[in-house]
């Protein structure tokens, strides 16, 4: 479902990333940690096209994102990258409950709603983004990454702001999406939990960056 071949990023005037070969099937989890500053939230982007890599290849499905102009990428993430920021983003002029609507494929009432309550924010989808604790912001971005049912579930440490039982949940939650809906789940994170929940790893080290 995922793969990527000899990647490279370069910020201006900075020593180029180069990335370990991934290699993500349908339905699988695997967990990418990392020292501080070794490019973890980097690689993300890059899997999202939200940055365009030095060089090297991603491709999702049949895909390969890395070739396809900046609206087509747009088209291609909405309808097939679910995505969880370190930091969530939220239309603040809107509820909850809105904000899980926004997207320009359509999406059930009925779904949102199932999720809200496995996330145990079911009660609060009336309220705006800003009545909302870090992490129960952080559960609600989750809900609105695996809305449309993604190919590919993007995380950036989704459980910093989680106690053990939200945890638990939302990593219960992650896994089902993925296992159900055979998308490939990459998770970013420095939580020490995850590791019990997912056996397949990979470390990136400082020596990537040299």
């Amino acid at each position: 479902m995922l793969q990527t071949s000899e990647l490279t990023y370069q910020y201006p005037a900075a020593t180029p990333i180069r990335f370990p070969d991934l290699a993500v099937a349908a339905g699988q989890a695997l967990l990418l940690s990392g020292e501080s500053g070794c490019g973890k939230t980097t690689l993300l982007h890059l899997l999202a096209g939200l940055r365009q890599p030095s060089q090297g290849q991603i491709r999702i499905g049949d895909t390969p994102i890395s070739e396809l102009p900046p609206a087509r990428m747009d088209q291609f993430r909405g309808k097939h990258i679910g995505i969880v920021y370190q930091q969530s983003y939220f239309i603040e002029s809107l509820s909850i409950w809105d904000n899980l609507q926004v997207s320009p494929y359509p999406v059930r009432s009925t779904r949102a709603r199932a999720i809200a309550k496995r996330l145990n924010i079911q009660d609060l989808l009336h309220r705006y983004p800003h009545q909302l604790s870090v992490g129960q912001q952080q559960r609600a971005s989750i809900a609105r990454a695996v809305m449309q049912e993604p190919q590919l579930i993007l995380a950036d440490e989704p459980t910093s702001a989680l106690d053990n039982k939200n945890c638990r949940q939302v990593m219960d939650l992650l896994l089902e999406e993925a296992a159900t809906h055979n998308a490939a789940l990459l998770i970013v994170s420095h939580d020490d939990r995850l590791r019990s929940t997912i056996s397949d790893g990979v470390e990136l080290t400082p020596l990537n960056t040299t």
